[in-house]
C-alpha cells in the first residue's frame, strides 16, 4: 500500500476554492448540497481531504483543477484602469504585470490614484482582503484645494452620511504648514470613497495617494511590482480568516 504524505492532503473546501471557481466558504455549500463527488462518489463531508495527485474532484459532473496561486504587489501609476481589461482600450494594471497567468486586482483604485494595489488569482485572498466585516486599513495621503480645517476634521472623524450610508475616517493627520496636505486611515472600501467624503464637505481632492494596504506598502518604485513572500501571504490569512 502506497503512503501518502500529509502534505500531499488538502481540505477538500479549500481544494475547490483554488481552482479559481469560488470560494471557500461557497465551496462548503456546494458540498453540503452533495454538488462534489471525489473519485465518482459524493462526498458532503467538510473536513475531508484529497490527495491533490491521485484523486479526481468534480463539481457538478466538471472536473476540478487546482491552481498555482500567484501573489503580487504593485505601485500603480496615474493613468491606469485598475481592472483586468477595458473597453476603451486604455492600459489596465494587469497589463504592468509580466505574467502568463490570469490575475485581477483585490479591489480598486481610482484612475489617477497611486500607490499601493495588490493582485492575485486567488479568490479566498481576495475576499478577505475586500470583505467589509474584515475591517482592513487603508492609509492614503490626499491633496486638497483648500486648507482642511479642524471643524471638518471632527466631523470627518465622527462620520457623515454619502449615498445615504454612514462612512468615517478613523484617523486624520495634517501634514503641510497649509493644511492642504493630510493622511487619512479608514477601513471603508467603496468606489471613490476618500473623495466622495471630502467633497460632501466642500473639497477637492487634487491629488490621491494609498500610503498602505492592509500594512502592505509603497516598498517598489513607481510603476513596478514584485511578489509577495510566504510569510506576507499567510500573515493575511492568519489576520483576516475567521
Amino acid at each position: 500500500m502506497k503512503l501518502v504524505k500529509k502534505e500531499m492532503l488538502t481540505r477538500l473546501n479549500k481544494y475547490i476554492a483554488d481552482s479559481g471557481i469560488t470560494s471557500r466558504r461557497k465551496s462548503e455549500e456546494y458540498i453540503l448540497q452533495g454538488r462534489v463527488t471525489v473519485n465518482n462518489k459524493v462526498v458532503k463531508e467538510l473536513a475531508y481531504k484529497v490527495n491533490s495527485e491521485q484523486d479526481s474532484v468534480m463539481l457538478d459532473g466538471e472536473k476540478i483543477t487546482p491552481r498555482k496561486h500567484i501573489y503580487f504587489l504593485l505601485n500603480k501609476p496615474a493613468g491606469v484602469i485598475t481592472s483586468t481589461d477595458d473597453e476603451k482600450k486604455r492600459r489596465t494594471v494587469v497589463d504592468l504585470i509580466k505574467v502568463n497567468e490570469k490575475i485581477f486586482p483585490v479591489g480598486r483604485l481610482d484612475y489617477n490614484t497611486t500607490g499601493v494595489l495588490l493582485l492575485t488569482n486567488d479568490g479566498e485572498f481576495s475576499n478577505l482582503l475586500t470583505h467589509p466585516r474584515n475591517k482592513v486599513p487603508k492609509e492614503y495621503e490626499v491633496k486638497l484645494d483648500k486648507p482642511l480645517s479642524n471643524e471638518d476634521i471632527e466631523k470627518l472623524l465622527k462620520g457623515i452620511f454619502i449615498e445615504r450610508r454612514k462612512g468615517v475616517f478613523v484617523k486624520i493627520s495634517l501634514l503641510s504648514p497649509n493644511k492642504k496636505v493630510a493622511r487619512i486611515t479608514t477601513f471603508e472600501g467603496r468606489n471613490h470613497f476618500v473623495k466622495k467624503m471630502f467633497g460632501a464637505l466642500g473639497y477637492y481632492v487634487t491629488g490621491l495617494n494609498r500610503k498602505s494596504f492592509a500594512g502592505f506598502t509603497a516598498d517598489v518604485p513607481l510603476s513596478s511590482y514584485r511578489k509577495l513572500s510566504k510569510t506576507e501571504i499567510e500573515g493575511v490569512f492568519k489576520n483576516y480568516a475567521k
